[in-house]
């Protein structure tokens, strides 16, 4: 199926030369003078190669059609992650490739949507907002609270983000997957 270039998106699959390539990241340039164009950084799903094409914006590339379904992740192990389909519970295994940094987000029962090709699972797409909850901060520095100022804060995941100055230890908050930015503290 083709599309235009400035359609791709993170989680795209696209197929030149007959390979695989997995978009890891899609921009679209507009400059003042000249044409607008989309540089995309891929991996090529047969060997793990990263890639980075340039196309004009109206170009047309061919996406690959691949499977797309909503899973539960289960556990990680040696041979990867596993995800079940939870209307078939058929099981599936993923790389830790294909997960990459996204490894922090995976928490039992977590629903992710799994990409695959032929079998193989080739691109995962997280919930755009998870709560997390903050393990450690630093303390409120008098007089700091009125400017819109943050302070780095460590959750129990291991990921380390910016909070607002009232986040403590012990406080659950909605994070941005995609940016990992701090959303708000959560209402659960």
């Amino acid at each position: 199926m083709k599309v235009i270039a400035s359609s791709l998106r993170k989680g795209n699959v696209v197929d030149m030369d007959g390979r695989l390539y997995v978009v890891l990241k899609a921009e679209n340039f507009h400059p003042g003078k000249g044409t607008p164009t989309t540089s995309v950084d891929m991996r090529r799903i047969a060997d793990g190669v990263k890639v980075a094409e340039r196309w004009r914006t109206t170009e047309m590339v061919e996406k690959a059609v691949v499977d797309e379904r909503e899973y539960d992740f289960l556990y990680e192990d040696g041979e990867g992650f596993h995800f079940m389909e939870p209307t078939t519970y058929e099981q599936l295994a993923v790389s830790h490739d294909v997960v990459g940094e996204d490894k922090v987000f995976l928490t039992e029962g977590i629903k992710a949507y799994l990409q695959t090709h032929e079998g193989v699972a080739i691109a995962i797409s997280l919930p755009q907002k998870v709560v997390v909850e903050i393990e450690e901060t630093e303390p409120v520095v008098k007089g700091q609270t009125a400017s819109s100022s943050y302070k780095p804060a460590m959750c129990t995941n291991g990921l380390r983000i910016m909070v607002p100055p009232h986040i403590g230890a012990g406080t659950r908050v909605v994070i941005n997957t995609e940016d990992k930015s701090y959303v708000e503290r959560s209402k659960e």
